[in-house]
């Protein structure tokens, strides 16, 4: 008897999509697909603005990465009056440092809110435990001590965000050119020294390696169950500089395959030439994939595991020796074990808060040399813009007509470009927990999740979808008639 597998909503994620699995007569896994469901068109809404308000206006897609959003449309809007990467002039010093500045602090509190808030739950009480568990309410009482340096965490971070762009969510200080204001000394002591009931410099990079011990603690007494949850191939794409180290703002797109051997490096403005966009019936969301090589081999791995899996080091002491070990550990070669991905979330978790440390012990973030003024002519009406968002490589692209009011918007985000691997995992993880099943549990429901929320996808960002519905899952016959049905 064939049957059909809902879970609708997936749970613990940003934005709204839902899982189907497919079983034939004797409950083999035919089909697991992720399906993004609702549509939300910001590309169409910022058409007609003036090009000047693209990045007010689309950092609205997400309460969570407006910053990435946010500083890719300010740098697409640098290119669109000449004065971007690539143009010979470039931003200032303190303008560049600034932006960078808050760019890490999303890095740092977005990534703590994705790891302790929604994954480290199954990793203290096992993916089988109650949902009424499993969630930061059982956390709290589990370790408050903990919750209570993760909330520190997070709020240093926010306040790092909200002295940078001027307000903890939508900022409004990165402007074409530059920023329209940089830190004080007072700001940066504030940070640095722990006032105001915040925590200080140390305090913050201690604890921003509760995710590491953790993860290690974890990973130490379910060694199998990690390494062997849904080891799933796909080229890694990242920034890089000229080293080939991470660059979280700005570089070159690397991808490399397996063996790290580089596949490609592209300038990132010449995206066109290089990747295309597959669509599907059952989801709103695309296929971004390399042209050349297809859709199936060409798809690729963005975020924090695709991140460590192209640099070949970490610019600071601390994340450098922990990327070491992570490196050791698959031997050299890229690593492809999903739940790894959250080791190295917590591996980016430390390398914010140091990069933090010395940008505000860099006197350039002080410093009152904010803009750079276009020359006659420079005006070049297009702009494209790459950061490393916290969730991976994300792309803004903007035209603007001759009122220089924007005619054309497109956006590629992270959760978009890892929809191919996404729906791998999610088939991997239905073959291993649901394959051969006839009955279904709560604890091979929340496997799927899992596998889902490793990747920590924004679907308002990738689909721009926004909704709240319960969870069901209905379990059909060959006919098409209702056999069960579990509602939360």
């Amino acid at each position: 008897m064939s049957r059909k597998i809902v879970i609708d909503p997936v749970t613990r994620i940003e934005g709204h999509g839902k899982v189907t699995v497919h079983l034939d007569d004797d409950n083999n896994v035919v089909d697991a697909r992720l399906h993004v469901v609702e549509f939300r068109g910001f590309e169409k809404f910022v058409q007609g603005h003036p090009y000047w308000e693209a990045p007010m206006l689309m950092q609205r897609i997400c309460g969570i990465c407006f910053v990435s959003h946010h500083l890719c449309g300010a740098k697409a809007l640098d290119d669109m009056i000449g004065v971007g990467f690539g143009s010979g002039v470039g931003l200032t010093a303190t303008a560049e440092k600034v932006r960078r500045l808050g760019h890490y602090a999303q890095m740092l509190q977005s990534h703590a809110t994705a790891y302790f808030y929604l994954v480290v739950p199954e990793m203290l009480f096992g993916m089988d435990a109650p949902p009424e568990q499993r969630n930061i309410l059982g956390l709290i009482e589990a370790d408050p001590d903990l919750i209570k340096r993760v909330v520190m965490l997070r709020k240093w971070g926010q306040e790092v965000i909200k002295a940078v762009f001027g307000r903890r969510m939508h900022g409004i200080s990165s402007v074409p050119g530059g920023v329209d204001k940089s830190l004080s000394s007072a700001d940066c002591d504030r940070f640095l020294n722990g006032e105001d009931g915040l925590p200080s410099m140390d305090q913050v990079i201690d604890y921003a390696q509760d995710g590491l011990r953790l993860f290690a603690e974890f990973h130490e007494k379910h060694r199998g169950e990690v390494d062997g949850f849904a080891v799933v191939p796909a080229l890694n794409m990242s920034l890089v500089d000229a080293d080939g180290n991470v660059d979280y703002y700005h570089g070159r797109l690397r991808i490399v395959d397996d063996r790290k051997e580089i596949v490609r490096e592209i300038d990132y403005h010449d995206y066109l030439d290089h990747f295309s966009e597959a669509v599907e019936e059952w989801s709103y969301m695309k296929f971004p994939f390399l042209t050349e090589l297809g859709r199936e081999k060409g798809s690729v791995r963005v975020g924090p595991l695709g991140r460590m899996n192209v640099t070949t080091s970490l610019s600071t002491p601390l994340a450098r020796a922990a990327l070491e070990r992570f490196h050791a550990y698959s031997d050299g070669a890229a690593n492809n074990m999903t739940l790894h991905t959250n080791w190295a979330r917590a591996i980016e978790i430390l390398h914010a808060a140091e990069l933090i440390r010395d940008l505000l012990q860099d006197p350039a973030v002080r410093g009152d040399d904010l803009l750079v003024a276009p020359a006659d002519g420079a005006w070049t009406g297009e702009g494209i813009g790459v950061v490393e968002a916290p969730r991976g490589t994300l792309l803004h692209h903007y035209r603007a007509g001759p009122e220089r009011e924007i005619t054309f918007a497109n956006l590629i985000v992270a959760t978009t470009h890892n929809n191919a691997v996404i729906n791998r995992t999610v088939r991997s993880v239905a073959d291993a927990f649901l394959g051969g099943k006839r009955n279904i549990t709560e604890g091979m429901m929340n496997a799927i999740e899992v596998g889902i929320r490793a990747y920590d996808p924004c679907l308002s960002c990738a689909t721009h979808a926004l909704g709240e519905m319960p969870l069901i899952v209905t379990v059909y016959d060959s006919a098409g008639e209702v056999v069960d049905e579990r509602i939360r």
